[in-house]
């Protein structure tokens, strides 16, 4: 039977995994029944879990084994993570997530955003007496700037005026720095030295923006199937990578006619800017910048010892650029 490399590293965790599966699981149990039909719906309709399994190998790349704390961590990062889609969905008015309902679209965007709410207070519970204050400090920084994020790029979009700066500090906000979180906090909890979390968080960091470039690119990708309508981005007034390679490759008035149009999108929009992204090779442009955030992630992990776990974490890198949905 064919399993996907995530699955081969789940595997490879062994009882670090089932150990992270139950606790994950478990911290959202409630006698209340909406919330805990909420929450068993949310479960069966999970994603890939990547900001665990990345905890759980880094832990492993740098000690050979996980601990009690690093599993919290592991737990604690995917909590926060559906919290931020919960809360995500209700603000872009999110019908569907992954091809199924979302909790907005089944129950309320009430009902979203206080299930969003109830697990980030677990994810905070799972981490708040962890001996190593820093755990507590970096995901509470990820919290700030989640928020910091989701502000500035709502007020870019009102203005249609965001820069590449200011892309890459909003997906480092909203996408980078729970990567970071949820690596730091495991080089943390496995006692690492100053280099050894250096290593890590600048791991975290170019994984973190490779991720956000590619799912970017993939709303440029009308061919493939991935859970959301191709362009809807532009809809949402949002300028990502693939724009800013038409930006950097096309002439003045063309950039002034997008960023004018950008203000309040019309529905021959989308298929204008995809035209353009054809014309000046500009998903070209953002794949050489994504590889380029794969390539430092790769060198980032050089000073750490041989091992498999190592293997698994080049490996995952170089899947932030190719995968499919």
């Amino acid at each position: 039977m064919y399993k996907s490399p995530y699955q081969e590293v789940q595997q490879y965790l062994g009882q670090d995994w089932d150990d992270f599966q139950h606790l994950f699981g478990g911290s959202t149990a409630s006698d209340i029944p909406l919330l805990d039909k909420a929450n068993r719906f949310i479960h069966a309709h999970g994603g890939k879990k990547l900001r665990p399994l990345f905890t759980l190998l880094i832990a492993r790349a740098l000690r050979g084994t996980c601990n009690e704390r690093v599993v919290r961590c592991a737990a604690a990062s995917e909590l926060l993570h559906t919290a931020t889609l919960l809360h995500d969905d209700v603000a872009d008015n999110a019908p569907t997530r992954r091809g199924a309902p979302t909790v907005m679209a089944l129950y309320s965007p009430t009902t979203a955003v206080l299930l969003g709410d109830f697990w980030l207070s677990r994810a905070m519970n799972l981490i708040i007496d962890h001996p190593d204050k820093r755990v507590l400090h970096i995901f509470a920084k990820c919290l700030g700037d989640l928020a910091e994020g989701e502000m500035i790029q709502l007020e870019k979009a009102r203005k249609a005026d965001t820069t590449e700066a200011d892309y890459r500090r909003i997906i480092y906000c909203k996408t980078t720095s729970l990567f970071e979180a949820a690596m730091v906090s495991a080089a943390y909890s496995v006692d690492a030295g100053e280099a050894e979390v250096a290593c890590c968080r600048q791991y975290a960091f170019h994984i973190g923006q490779a991720f956000q470039m590619m799912d970017d690119l993939l709303d440029y990708s009308p061919e493939l199937s991935t859970g959301k309508p191709a362009g809807q981005d532009l809809l949402e007034k949002k300028i990502t990578l693939p724009l800013f390679g038409v930006f950097s490759r096309a002439p003045g008035k063309v950039v002034r006619e997008i960023r004018r149009r950008l203000q309040d999108p019309d529905p021959e929009l989308v298929p204008d800017v995809f035209a353009l992204v054809r014309q000046y090779d500009a998903l070209g442009y953002a794949r050489a910048q994504l590889a380029e955030e794969v390539r430092q992630a790769v060198e980032a992990l050089a000073p750490v010892p041989a091992s498999e776990a190592k293997d698994y974490l080049t490996e995952l890198a170089g899947l932030m650029a190719v995968r499919t949905a």
